[in-house]
Parts: C-alpha cells; structure tokens; sequence
C-alpha cells in the first residue's frame, strides 16, 4: 500500500497548514484570555477559532477569527510583492479571486505574519456558527478564480460577491 503522502500529493503541506493555523489560534487565545476579556469591543458569544487554513504560495492561509476582528491570515514566510503605501509597507498577494492588500506583522512564538481585515469589530455576529459560516464563504471566494466579465470598479470580486458586499456583511443577511 502507498504512504498517505503518495496517494494525497501535498497531504503534509495541508497539514503543516492546517497545525500552522492552529499554533496561531493557540496565540490569539492567550491573548484573549490575559488581555482582552473585559474590554469594550470583544463580542462575548465569540471565541478564538482558524478556519479553513490551508497551503498557498508555500505557506499557509486561512481566516481567523476572534471576539475582536475576523482576518484573512498568510504566513508571511516570504516577502515577495512588497509595496509601499505611505509610513507602513504592505503585500499585494495574488489568489485566484484577484491581488489583496495584506498588512505584515510579527506574532510572538509563530513569526511572521500578512492579515487583510474583513470584520472588525465583531458585534454583527451573535454566535461562532454565524462567524465560522461567514469566514468559509469569505475563505471560498479567495480561492475561487474571478470571471473577468463580472469584474467592475476596480475593486476585487469574490464570485458573487464584492469585498464592500462581504465588508458590509450582506452575506450574512443572503445566509440567514
């Protein structure tokens, strides 16, 4: 019989992403608990979760999310694509769905990291299965390739929907 590795190519890519993602939860749960508890703009129905992480461009990505903000989250192992957008530096990261803008930064115990903000704060959630339901189809629409025909504005679209719609949380009205 075939090692795991041989009959699922990349199987040890999905899960060094998969521990990646969960090594980063495990930070922000710390975090959560010695700090953020009691203040103003945590959603208390929410908890510290990593959905969906997976490999791309030889690191990982997947979406967190927190009682304090939802992000889309890459491990920032290379720092290809670099631009400058005034005082701070950014990566324009390409995905199926277009290039995003992700602000680099350094977490404690797991290194390097590139987050793109799509929720905060959290109060538009009333429970995690709302929240984790969100984050797949946020995660699903990066992954998916973008017909040209329906891009307009200037502005990425995310299949059937724009990122302002997915800002603005109309998916959560069209799920409900």
């Amino acid at each position: 019989m075939a090692p795991d590795r041989e009959r699922h190519p990349g199987g040890s890519e999905r899960a060094d992403a998969l521990a990646w993602g969960e090594k980063l939860a495990e930070v922000y749960r710390d975090i959560s608990d010695r700090m953020m508890r009691e203040l103003p703009f945590v959603n208390e129905a929410l908890s510290v979760e990593a959905i969906g992480f997976r490999a791309h461009q030889g690191g990982a990505v997947g979406v967190m999310v927190t009682p304090w903000f939802m992000n889309v989250v890459i491990s920032a192992l290379h720092r290809t694509g670099q631009s400058s957008t005034g005082s701070r530096m950014s990566l324009r990261l390409r995905f199926p769905c277009g290039d995003l803008e992700f602000l680099p930064s350094e977490v404690a115990t797991v290194g390097p990291i590139a987050s793109a903000s799509l929720f905060s704060p959290m109060f538009g959630f009333d429970d995690m299965a709302s929240a984790r339901a969100i984050a797949e189809a946020a995660l699903a629409e990066l992954m998916s390739p973008v017909d040209p025909a329906s891009h307009w504005g200037g502005a990425p679209r995310f299949g059937g929907i724009d990122r302002r719609h997915l800002l603005r949380a109309e998916l959560i009205n069209e799920r409900t």
